[in-house]
């Protein structure tokens, strides 16, 4: 895959930046509104427990759904540098960088994931705790994953600003593209900075919807168009 992405054009690289992307959003929307949220009852631990325990493969998949995120988050980093590295290398780079930054931690966090697993598998070791000590530390676990979530993202968000900067630069794409990697990463950044100020504050509209949009468009412009690169 390396060598492939290496080789390719700018105008192939962009399709497969695009493809990478949609893989982002289909793995993500699996794994957080039809696995976690769905077996999550919030507030119910014991209910918690009891749907993982009772949906183990489907918990599995989530899993196994937010390892190829990483996965595919990593690809896409590379696929657009080949695009935009033309543009600014030193900026293109600190994109890469940034996409790079924030795969360690989506992995790492995956334990989280992984953890009320092993807690609900019912082990000998485990005797020593009560069910409901078990199935408290498997939602807490649980709680861990979504802070989790809301760190990497810091590093998600952050990588699309150099983004944005070089579409804009580039003339490949529409510069209202550039401007919403813009505009929607930095309103999202500020409202995760304030999720960690603020422990009673929740992620808001004007936070994620921007950023919602500047990323499912470009990755429907990568798509259908991919990148209008001089021959």
């Amino acid at each position: 895959m390396m060598d492939y992405l290496t080789d390719i054009s700018q105008r192939k690289a962009a399709r497969l930046a695009g493809f990478f992307y949609l893989l982002v959003f289909v793995f993500g929307i699996f794994a957080n509104y039809f696995v976690r949220m769905g077996l999550k009852v919030i507030g119910n631990a014991t209910e918690t427990a009891e749907n993982i325990v009772a949906n183990d493969f489907l918990y599995r998949l989530g899993f196994v759904s937010d390892l190829l995120i990483a996965v595919c988050w990593f690809l896409l980093g590379f696929a657009l540098y080949v695009v935009l590295k033309p543009v600014n290398k030193k900026i293109a780079l600190l994109m890469l960088l940034s996409f790079l930054a924030g795969v360690p931690i989506m992995m790492l966090n995956m334990l989280n994931h992984f953890i009320p697993l092993l807690l609900l598998s019912g082990a000998d070791y485990l005797t020593e705790f009560s069910t409901a000590q078990l199935d408290a530390l498997a939602y807490l676990f649980l709680d861990l994953h979504e802070t989790g979530y809301l760190i990497s993202a810091v590093f998600t968000s952050f990588c699309l600003l150099p983004l944005g900067y070089l579409v804009l630069k580039s003339g490949y794409f529409p510069r209202v593209l550039g401007l919403l990697l813009i505009i929607g990463p930095f309103l999202g950044l500020i409202d995760h900075f304030v999720v960690f100020l603020v422990p009673s504050y929740e992620l808001s509209v004007l936070g994620t919807l921007p950023l919602v949009i500047a990323e499912f468009s470009t990755m429907v412009w990568l798509l259908v168009k991919g990148a209008n690169v001089p021959e």
